[in-house]
């Protein structure tokens, strides 16, 4: 550790000038050598003077003064030497920490100056009036974000997507408020620049290689992964890995608002791609195995917006990716649970029952729930609670490669 060299240099002068200051008070205190007691004075024959005979003519207790002030000195000196090798050490990590906190708030203060999320569980009206009677031009759902075009105390005229109308201020958020909000409520993706891209399991250029992808592709980002400077980590097929930071284009996924029609026209379009993937269906031979062969409808099951959601999102983290009908048949298994009567009989109790769905039980569902759940996970959530099940009735699920018995839809089979 190093010490503050001026404090020291000061207090090192301090100690000299006080040991100066009492030599001279002595001095003037009479405690001089009688000349007549020095003609008495020997040399030992080892050609040291006799010192012990002159020095016992002085005030010993002035030399004892003397030493305590220089040790009481040379403690001072060494205790602000070592306070200020403690502040050397441990402010820098928490200024650097501020002092990058400050810029990151400061570049982005500029990017979200006129941005607006809607801070809302499921979705938000936007209207073509500042008005609540006002007609219904579309919705921000969880996720949406909009450029401000006109702030108001009560409504804000926005633009986002195709949709162009005012949202009540109550329920949004602005500005750098907006860019947090995103920040823990949206993903964080790294889109790749370069074609061949590894993929590692460790951020070390020696690690193994997972994949490697295309230009273009996008990777969710793990937010809890120790970050590795010069490295992303990124999940893919569940697990954490990582790819150069030097390829990539890391931004925050938000989403756009969209008029009532571009929402019928989705649901339109999700309906007619799962009516085609239900023809091209077909009994698979050998295995026991069948494929998918389209959804049955059954009774609807009640559930509040709080159970909706922690459907949608455990159906996302056990087949995100998978495409809908396969999240679908998740969300329907869970269902089909609640009404058999051999498991618990609400949608929490079901997820949550001890041992049967392991994102419940290791944490990956809380964290889907506080990191926000995507569109198409929350339209299979509906879907199987509005009675539909591509399953036929199945109450548990599995990986295909298994081998097990039962409908596949995906990398899934449901039996």
């Amino acid at each position: 550790m190093k010490a503050n060299k001026k404090v020291i240099d000061s207090i090192a002068v301090a100690s000299l000038a006080i040991a100066l200051s009492i030599t001279a008070v002595t001095t003037n205190g009479g405690s001089t050598v009688r000349t007549n007691d020095t003609e008495h004075t020997t040399l030992e024959p080892n050609g040291i003077a006799g010192v012990t005979a002159v020095m016992s003519e002085y005030n010993l207790e002035t030399a004892d003064l003397l030493d305590h002030y220089v040790s009481v000195e040379k403690e001072q000196v060494n205790l602000v030497a070592s306070a200020v090798d403690t502040v050397t050490e441990e402010e820098p990590s928490e200024v650097e920490d501020a002092t990058e906190k400050t810029e990151d708030t400061k570049q982005k203060a500029n990017e979200w100056d006129n941005k607006l999320m809607a801070d809302v569980d499921e979705f938000l009206y936007v209207r073509k009036e500042a008005d609540p009677d006002s007609d219904i031009v579309g919705k921000m759902r969880k996720g949406d974000r909009g450029v401000v075009k006109k702030a108001g105390s009560q409504w804000t005229k926005i633009e986002s997507g195709s949709v162009t109308g005012y949202v009540k201020n109550e329920y949004c958020v602005t500005g750098t408020d907006a860019y947090k909000y995103a920040k823990k409520h949206c993903d964080t993706v790294a889109k790749t620049r370069i074609d061949g891209l590894r993929v590692r399991k460790a951020p070390d250029t020696k690690a193994a290689v997972v994949k490697a992808v295309a230009a273009g592709e996008g990777f969710v980002v793990d937010k809890k992964a120790e970050k590795t400077e010069g490295w992303v980590a990124v999940k893919t097929d569940g697990t954490t890995c990582y790819v150069s930071a030097d390829y990539v284009d890391v931004s925050l996924k938000t989403g756009k608002a969209i008029t009532l029609e571009e929402e019928q026209a989705a649901i339109q379009a999700q309906k007619q791609k799962q009516a085609q993937e239900t023809a091209k269906n077909t009994t698979s031979s050998g295995s026991g195995q069948t494929r998918s062969s389209g959804s049955q409808t059954g009774a609807s099951l009640a559930a509040s917006a709080d159970e909706e959601t922690l459907l949608a999102a455990l159906v996302q983290c056990e087949a995100g990716g998978c495409g809908v009908e396969c999240m679908t048949a998740v969300g329907a298994v869970v269902i089909n649970r609640v009404r058999s009567g051999s498991y618990p009989n609400s949608i929490y109790n079901v997820i949550y029952q001890r041992g049967q769905f392991g994102p419940a039980s290791s944490g990956r569902l809380e964290s889907r729930l506080a990191s926000g759940v995507s569109a198409s996970a929350r339209q299979a959530a509906s879907a199987a609670l509005a009675g539909s099940d591509p399953t036929g009735g199945a109450k548990s699920f599995k990986l295909a490669s298994s081998g097990h018995a039962g409908v596949v839809i995906g990398p899934i089979v449901f039996y």
